[in-house]
């Protein structure tokens, strides 16, 4: 395999693990629409091999958001930067640049006691999720809606101390990989190493899915979510991202 494959293998399984409710797909550029604050699940995403040229795939995409209300929105990853240049030159900024991590899970993993494993994503889950980012009730509803409807083998992990949910995080399986998503903490609690027996968890169930290796993407800002990851394995870079979003 080259590296590729790999790297597109990766996308394919984050892209699937944040599916879009609304997806159209025109030239091998993908469009998704899933309303609430999602980026990944709300903008233009290049598939392995995009048809015509990066220009005519952003006007699609402006019609596309303008059309259901929304901001259009692209995510350009390093793999297919087709339209970077194109979006610099119509005045598009740019945010969240994000880092592909990946991880070869060579070492076991075991289970830790406190973090419950969950086979869809239950209302106490949800509602931590939206606790911990100050979600409001709309972009609530958006995710749960979205993470309803992954396809993939999936399973939803919660750390908790005592009664309450302080950690959680989800991981789907697909083509042997695992995808680990929404890792979070309650303020309250972090630093106590919660994320950790979280995903160790996640991790060991996804061995026994098929799993050989893992990903994950971090915004590169997020230097503590980093060093944690790096922590349990994840230091291979593969690609980074970014998302360019049309002036108001």
């Amino acid at each position: 395999m080259s590296a590729g494959d790999l790297e597109w293998r990766v996308e394919a399984l984050c892209v699937a693990a944040r599916p879009a409710l609304v997806r159209e797909i025109v030239d091998g550029w993908a469009m998704g629409r899933s309303g609430g604050r999602m980026r990944q699940a709300n903008c233009v995403n290049p598939m392995p091999d995009p048809r015509g040229d990066a220009l005519a795939a952003i006007v699609r995409g402006e019609t596309f958001y303008e059309a259901c209300g929304q901001t259009p929105l692209f995510r350009v990853p390093g793999i297919a930067d087709e339209m970077d240049a194109e979006l610099d030159l119509l005045g598009y900024g740019a945010e969240g640049q994000t880092v592909t991590l990946f991880n070869p899970l060579e070492a076991p993993t075991a289970e830790n006691a406190g973090t419950v494993l969950l086979a869809g994503p239950e209302n106490s889950w949800c509602a931590a999720r939206a606790r911990f980012g100050g979600d409001t009730a709309r972009n609530d509803a958006a995710y749960r809606k979205m993470v309803k409807s992954i396809a993939l083998p999936k399973i939803f992990a919660a750390t908790h101390v005592g009664d309450s949910i302080a950690s959680i995080a989800y991981g789907v399986v697909g083509d042997g990989l695992l995808v680990l998503e929404s890792v979070a903490t309650d303020a309250e609690f972090r630093g106590q190493g919660l994320a950790r027996r979280t995903l160790q968890t996640v991790i060991a169930w996804s061995r026994s899915a098929g799993a050989q290796a893992a990903c994950l993407q971090v915004e590169v800002e997020n230097a503590p979510a980093r060093a944690l990851y790096a922590s349990l394995g994840f230091r291979r870079r593969l690609y980074g991202y970014h998302y360019r979003r049309r002036p108001a």
